[in-house]
C-alpha cells in the first residue's frame, strides 16, 4: 500500500488517537462508565494510532484523496 496521509495529518490523527484512549480509560467522565461508549472510543483510538503509524488510510485510497507530497 502507498502512503496517502501526510505528516500533519499523521500528527493529528496521533494526538486524536491518545485522546480518545484517555477518554476512554483515564477520564473518569460519567458516560465512559457504560461499556459501549468505552469501546467505541477505544476502537477509534486504536484506529487513528494505527493509520497514523503506518501512514495509509483505506477511506482516502478508496476516495482517492492524498494529504501528503508526491
Amino acid at each position: 500500500m502507498k502512503t496517502n496521509v501526510g505528516t500533519l495529518d499523521r500528527i493529528l490523527r496521533a494526538a486524536l488517537g491518545v485522546a480518545l484512549l484517555w477518554l476512554a480509560f483515564a477520564s473518569g467522565f460519567a458516560v465512559m462508565d457504560a461499556s459501549a461508549p468505552k469501546w467505541i472510543a477505544a476502537a477509534a483510538g486504536l484506529v487513528m494510532l494505527g493509520v497514523a503509524a503506518v501512514g495509509t488510510c483505506p477511506i482516502y485510497t478508496v476516495l482517492g484523496i492524498r494529504t501528503c507530497k508526491v
